[in-house]
């Protein structure tokens, strides 16, 4: 089946402001069909050459999304930053809907409150986990970093040169360094899942995870 099949992988984006672009065309990108909604024609008008169908709308209308087939895609996301009472409003008129998922964006703690309590099964702050990541890298030697959440994170680091040349089953990771290798890109190769017997060339960049803390202190050997 197709991966534009709404049924399957559809998902709607209202708001085409610089997140919810980003995220709608990184969607479509992805194989995925994507309904982008925006109640300024200028946005509508700009991104419709790159999406599959862009509409001009009033998402807070309840009958607006009826009217679209809102209904019918299984992931809607609400990327609306600019107006609290408008992504609150479009919230709350896709839990009348009864989308199975509704993904909402939050720009403070208390915006975040008010979503969860008017359906939004999932609440995002794309500008602060943005931060967050960007100030890890910044200080640190990793080369990408995700924090998960519960003190736990995955992130890419180039091997410390303490360790080139080493097999990975000599160095207990774990025990030494609180953090385990998951995968492993050697020089010239495809990142791949790090096994025992993995040697450590120069220049490779390993996958770690463990807790934050442990992390940063792996990327920071020399």
């Amino acid at each position: 089946m197709s991966a534009r099949n709404r049924g399957d992988s559809g998902i709607a984006v209202i708001g085409l402001g610089r997140f919810g672009c980003h995220l709608a065309t990184s969607l479509t990108q992805l194989g995925y069909e994507v309904l982008a909604i925006d109640r300024g024609s200028d946005q509508v008008q700009r991104w419709s050459p790159y999406l599959d169908r862009v509409v001009q709308a009033d998402a807070t209308e309840e009958g607006a999304l009826r009217q679209l087939g809102v209904a019918d895609f299984p992931r809607v996301v609400v990327a609306i930053g600019a107006s609290l009472e408008a992504s609150v409003l479009t919230v709350l008129a896709l839990t009348e809907l009864g989308v199975p998922q509704v993904w909402a964006r939050a720009t403070s703690e208390k915006h975040a409150r008010i979503l969860a309590s008017v359906g939004s099964h999932h609440v995002i702050f794309p500008e602060a986990e943005t931060g967050e990541r960007v100030a890890h890298l910044i200080v640190s030697k990793m080369l990408d970093f995700i924090e998960l959440g519960d003190d736990f994170a995955i992130a890419t680091v180039r091997v410390p040169d303490v360790l080139v040349g080493r097999r990975l089953r000599d160095l207990a990771m774990s025990e030494r360094h609180g953090v385990m290798v998951v995968g492993a890109k050697l020089p010239g190769e495809r990142f791949r899942y790090a096994e025992p017997g993995t040697v450590l060339a120069p220049g490779s960049v390993l996958i770690v995870e463990g807790g934050i803390a442990q992390v940063q202190r792996f990327a920071a050997l020399t």
